[in-house]
């Protein structure tokens, strides 16, 4: 009876304890809330409105027809309209859409000659988006003509084979980056305290924003070590092609581990403790694993979570990887997506700098 009372005594403690500590309580509570709406409402593996440019040298009844036929589909949306070729295909490059339709001038004795009306352009890297667009090529759109190939040619840029590896491995780079930077980072100030070191800061000459600066720029390093292993093991085990410069690759990626420690710290001047620190720092790795584009296509989600994922690092960052990577595309074509992490960086360390400050006020 007396060991019963002693550990009702414990439990007691223990749930006081947790009504106490409100973001640990609301962790029990938000963790599971926020998979079931990632899982069931924001993921979704059926991939639509997929944006795609069409060049229509035809310019007849016919061939806006068929377009228009196509769009009813729902899988496509036709975002962007060129005269050539080429210049859908920069348009694939820069990722502004997934794929291009290629109209003929001749379309219409292409159909009475049965060959395929014309040709799709497809951005391989995405295993899913592209086998959509496999499928859509293959639909029978002419009920007079019945062609078991379809009435499309495809031409697969960048992963013709269709392995999922060359997608998954520059998208892993960001992931593995954003779990070990933010965690790094986001008990730095937490742990300074812990250990009676804050008071000690304080009395030094050195500033908030020399402080932040000093704290992220050792796991710069740490990062480019990451990206060094991760990237020569992805060459040497799953041959993952490198269609563009190395040199840009890292640029990006120092600006993104920037990015990443700055969250980081932000997080750290929150936490009152390593362990709420380490709690919040879940909030923005399971957005980050299921939003970013790295597990399921961003065209896929809804709205409101393309919103969300916008305001991700990562997002942005499997852009630059998987375009410099894959489709050799360069930092002007990406630079939406630089100018965002470069914005996101120095906001975020004026920021902590202004929070730490006030801190110590």
């Amino acid at each position: 009876m007396n060991s019963l009372r002693r550990i009702r005594a414990i439990m007691l403690k223990e749930f006081r304890q947790l009504a106490r500590d409100r973001l640990t309580f609301a962790m029990v509570v938000m963790v599971p809330l926020l998979q079931l709406l990632l899982f069931g409402y924001a993921i979704n593996t059926k991939v639509r409105d997929i944006p795609v440019a069409l060049v229509d040298q035809a310019a007849t009844s016919q061939s806006r027809d068929l377009v228009a036929r196509l769009g009813a589909s729902q899988l496509v949306v036709f975002s962007e309209r060129f005269t050539h070729p080429h210049e859908a295909e920069a348009a694939i490059i820069a990722g502004r859409v997934r794929a291009a339709l290629i109209l003929p001038a001749d379309l219409e004795r292409r159909r009475q000659d049965g060959r395929p009306r014309g040709q799709w352009l497809v951005d391989g890297t995405d295993t899913l988006i592209a086998s959509t667009i496999l499928q859509l090529a293959c639909l029978p759109d002419d009920p007079e003509i019945n062609r078991p190939q379809g009435n499309f040619e495809v031409a697969l840029f960048f992963n013709p084979q269709r392995r999922a590896a060359v997608n998954t491995i520059p998208g892993l780079i960001g992931i593995i980056l954003t779990m070990t930077m933010v965690l790094f980072t986001s008990s730095a100030i937490v742990r300074e305290r812990e250990r009676g070191n804050l008071e000690l800061l304080i009395t030094t000459p050195v500033r908030p924003m020399e402080l932040m600066l000093g704290k992220i720029v050792p796991y710069v390093f740490a990062g480019l070590v990451q990206l060094v292993i991760i990237l020569s093991l992805g060459v040497l085990i799953f041959a993952v092609p490198i269609n563009g410069s190395l040199l840009q690759l890292l640029l990006v990626t120092l600006l993104f581990i920037a990015a990443s420690l700055v969250l980081g710290l932000v997080i750290s001047t929150l936490a009152k403790s390593q362990l709420q620190a380490t709690q919040m720092a879940v909030f923005v790795l399971i957005p980050s694993i299921l939003l970013s584009g790295f597990m399921f296509p961003y065209e896929g989600m809804p709205v409101a979570a393309q919103w969300l994922a916008e305001g991700l690092p990562a997002t942005h960052y499997m852009r630059l990887s998987r375009g410099i990577l894959l489709r050799d595309a360069n930092l002007q074509a990406l630079a939406p997506d630089v100018l965002w992490l470069a914005v996101f960086t120095l906001l975020g360390l004026a920021l902590a700098a202004r929070r730490f400050r006030k801190r110590l006020d």
